[in-house]
């Protein structure tokens, strides 16, 4: 920023080339800022600078002596980010946010701070002395000391544990060499832990050598801030995506993906070959496909795994980071969304001594929490539990599972063999894909194991045509199904912002009620507030579709009767379609009508 600033002054004939250099030379044996030291050379007044800065950017020029602060819209920034940036809130209008910064060019602050407060930011320009004053004037009282030591404690720990980023750490030989495959950081430091690493990046970008030594601690710290941002944020994934012109990050929160920063394309290698140490990547190789894993330890006792894919695109490689937080995973059945008699027809069906429950939906609706669930209900000390996933995404004691390694030849079908000679009472097969694993899960359905397994289908109806198609004869899927659950996952309804919405009766008609129901419904949707970062949802609530595989549903399967004939028998059954059920959810306030039609299709 310094060099950026200095050129464009000397471009607008505000001060001379003898003038920066000098100014430049002030910065290097004293610190602070070139603006600042250009003041205290008396080359420029701070008005002069204020006004260049408001022109350059486009932004307003403002007086803070002029204003009145609110109190509770200082504490929507805390001291330590005000002081550390230059900036302090100056008042909130409805979602937006406005903020006065010393460095209006800053936009790496303006993205932290519009994901740590979930509010819309707009931003005047004024006067560093003056903004040091209203901090001064506006926080005091407010724990300065406190912070400062908890700042200088969490820099000691975090030079302590973190891992390094050398030179040596590049070389192929090293990197399964690490010590500590875990990283200590402390989660409440992670404002600190972003701001010094986006404070740094501008230096960063003017090195030549991307790996160098002089620039591994902004890479480290920031990546270590994507992380932490993260899972703050209650996200369940991170998108590290290469553009032509920029390097993006994303988060996935509730199933929706949304942007959190976006940082100089010049990074991309150093930040990825970061994760690929991290992950026990080959920094080297840039051509294939990578997958590997991050063990993240939150002070002595929280843990957090991170799965990571690294897959070549057009500019560079993007990375892909899953989150796998246990203390998240919601494994009560009773918890899942499972309506009263759907519950009641999955609990009995899992009373079964053997058989085969199949789950299905598409990828991220929730299909391994469920069977998760399903075997944390069954995980008794009597019981042989036996699992082939891929990936192996949470352990759990008691149960005895396999990873997949199909490059080594462990597929499904092999671990599924394996198993039957290890006297399994239920059987967990991640995915049926093929009809070798198809026919094994069957037959082990068939000869006294309760199979549980996951397909990729639209409904619980379609998943009897997607075993038949793979080449599994009726009779054998008529005989080992004994109950198909679909499933999606739709977002609830923010708390803090839910409101009443206004629905046309002939609109909820529309969308499946019946008319007696829709003049009685209610249906809700959330405003947007901070607490949902605008979106107003928070959180996610499972819809589902079970289907129990009865005696008049075997014969029509063993007659070769059609997914749409098996679904009307199934409805007049008492099954509820994925729609239904989303509906039952509209009722209950839980979710959106908007949130239930993006996520099903009509019956």
């Amino acid at each position: 920023m310094a060099t950026k600033l200095g050129q464009l002054l000397v471009t607008g004939n505000i001060i001379t080339e003898d003038q920066l250099r000098e100014a430049v030379g002030l910065q290097r044996r004293e610190g602070g800022r070139l603006g600042t030291n250009l003041i205290k050379l008396g080359y420029l007044t701070e008005d002069k600078l204020i006004a260049f800065l408001s022109k350059q950017w486009g932004v307003p020029a403002i007086n803070l002596s002029d204003y009145k602060i609110d109190p509770s819209v200082l504490k929507l920034v805390p001291l330590e980010i005000a002081r550390k940036y230059l900036i302090i809130p100056v008042a909130r209008v409805g979602a937006t946010l406005t903020i006065a910064m010393a460095d209006p060019s800053n936009v790496f602050v303006i993205d932290d701070v519009k994901f740590m407060t979930g509010y819309n930011v707009e931003v005047v320009v004024a006067g560093e002395s003056s903004v040091l004053q209203a901090i001064s004037t506006y926080y005091r009282g407010s724990g300065e000391a406190l912070v400062t030591t908890k700042k200088a404690a969490s820099a000691k720990s975090l030079q302590a544990q973190d891992y390094t980023f050398t030179e040596d750490d590049l070389k192929e030989d090293n990197i399964a060499s690490q010590d500590d495959e875990s990283l200590m950081v402390d989660v409440q430091e992670f404002d600190k832990v972003v701001g010094d690493a986006l404070d740094s990046i501008e230096a960063f970008v003017e090195q030549e050598d991307a790996a160098g030594g002089e620039v591994e601690e902004p890479i480290v710290k920031l990546v270590n801030g994507i992380l932490i941002n993260a899972i703050k944020g209650g996200a369940s994934d991170i998108h590290i995506e290469p553009y032509e012109t920029t390097l993006r990050v994303r988060y996935r929160v509730d199933g929706v993906l949304f942007n959190a920063m976006n940082l100089p394309l010049r990074i991309k290698n150093p930040i990825t070959s970061r994760l690929k140490i991290m992950s026990k990547l080959g920094i080297a190789e840039r051509r294939l496909p990578q997958d590997g894993r991050i063990k993240l330890r939150l002070g002595k006792k929280k843990e957090i795994d991170f799965r990571v894919s690294v897959l070549p695109c057009l500019f560079g490689e993007k990375t892909v980071l899953r989150i796998l937080d246990k203390a998240n995973l919601q494994v009560d059945l009773t918890k899942l969304g499972f309506a009263e008699e759907s519950l009641k027809r999955f609990l009995d069906v899992l009373d079964k001594p053997y058989g085969m429950i199949l789950v299905t939906g598409p990828t991220g609706s929730g299909k391994t929490t469920t069977l998760y669930s399903a075997l944390s209900f069954l995980n008794k000390p009597g019981i042989n539990i036996m699992t082939a996933e891929d990936p192996v995404e949470y352990n759990f004691l008691g149960m005895n599972q396999v990873q997949v390694r199909e490059e080594i030849g462990l597929t499904f079908a092999s671990a599924l063999r394996a198993f039957l000679r290890q006297s399994p009472d239920i059987i967990l097969v991640g995915e049926i894909r093929d009809f070798e694993t198809a026919e094994i899960a069957v037959k082990a359905a068939l000869t006294g194991h309760l199979v549980l397994s996951t397909l990729h289908t639209n409904d619980a109806p379609s998943s009897i045509s997607r075993l038949l198609n793979m080449g599994i004869e009726p009779f054998l899927v008529s005989a080992s199904v004994i109950l198909i659950a679909a499933q999606r996952l739709a977002r609830k309804i923010c708390l803090q912002c839910k409101q009443e919405e206004k629905v046309p009766v002939q609109a909820l008609v529309q969308v499946g009620f019946s008319e007696e129901e829709a003049a009685k419904v209610k249906a809700y949707k959330g405003k947007g507030c901070p607490t949902c970062n605008n979106s107003g949802y928070k959180g996610r609530i499972a819809l589902y579709e079970v289907m129990l595989i009865g005696p008049e549903i075997k014969e029509m399967v063993l007659e070769g009767a059609s997914a749409d004939e098996l679904k009307k028998t199934a409805m007049r059954m008492g099954m509820k379609t994925l729609r239904q059920s989303g509906l039952s959810k509209v009722k209950e306030g839980r979710t959106s009508l908007e949130e239930v039609m993006r996520v099903t299709f009509g019956d």
